[in-house]
């Protein structure tokens, strides 16, 4: 597992922003705002927490990321090439035909991507059948899966989170993505989710909350998390980390024009002096 400290896992997610404000406006396309609200989070996971070797994706011991919300594409991808599973310059092919990195994750594509996701509700269920194998072969690795809170409007994800608490598993580890939007609009406007922690506990899950852009709280609670059934509610913001971003829903699929795409590097390489 990587031991980076906190303060270099925020350079590099200031840096994964960057690259994920670049791409998306190379190719003018790509869910911009949930990518930026996830993206802390995916940078703890994959530089601190999970165990993995991007050299041998399919090691046998490791443990398993699921990227339920799969519109968070660019960020995923962006971790992982910055993890080297493949060079970095292959993100500028976001989206176009015969790429490897799709809207969605295509794991008969990509090396690092556990299942195709994008059809919303599903990933958990995968989540749930892969730790339900990794207990009944006696590995002692977790399965990971984030959710978007939107996404939790889905019947699905509650049939899964049954499934796990009826069969006991304490080796799967949920962050909810919650950055108070969704596609048609603020969730508490489309369909209500509070109370979201207790619904998850009465689901039989332990449920702890954190900022999502703290990285020393989000490093921590996944720390924590290994060997328990357990969902962590991170609120976070969407579009975080750019002032015009922030909260605005427009750019929930929308990338930035080239003007604002300047704008935006500008602000975020301030932060840690990077121009």
């Amino acid at each position: 597992m990587y031991k980076d400290s906190i303060k270099i896992l925020e350079i590099k997610s200031n840096i994964a922003r960057q690259k994920i404000i670049e791409v998306t406006t190379e190719v003018e396309g790509g869910h911009l705002a949930g990518s930026l609200s996830c993206i802390d989070i995916l940078i703890a996971i994959y530089f601190k927490v999970l165990k993995h070797k991007p050299k041998n994706p399919n090691w046998e011991n490791r443990d398993r990321f699921i990227l339920s919300k799969g519109h968070g594409a660019p960020a995923l991808y962006t971790v992982l090439a910055m993890n080297k599973y493949f060079p970095e310059e292959e993100l500028f092919t976001l989206r176009k035909i015969n790429s490897r990195l799709q809207g969605h994750p295509d794991c008969k594509k990509l090396p690092g991507i556990e299942i195709s996701t994008g059809s919303l509700g599903q990933g958990l269920s995968v989540a749930v059948g892969m730790a339900l194998g990794y207990k009944y072969d006696g590995k002692n690795s977790q399965i990971y899966c984030l959710l978007g809170d939107g996404e939790c409007d889905e019947g699905q994800v509650w049939e899964a989170a049954m499934f796990a608490s009826s069969y006991n598993l304490k080796n799967i580890t949920i962050i909810i993505d919650r950055n108070g939007y969704q596609i048609d609009g603020r969730t508490e406007d489309v369909m209500k989710l509070e109370p979201l922690d207790l619904k998850w506990k009465s689901f039989g899950w332990e449920v702890e909350e954190i900022d999502g852009h703290d990285m020393r709280k989000i490093v921590d609670v996944l720390d924590k998390s290994r060997g328990r059934r357990i969902v962590i509610i991170a609120h976070t913001i969407k579009g975080k980390g750019v002032s015009f971003l922030e909260n605005n829903n427009a750019y929930h699929a929308k990338p930035c024009s080239r003007k604002d795409c300047k704008r935006a590097i500008v602000e975020l390489s301030k932060k840690y002096e990077l121009i």
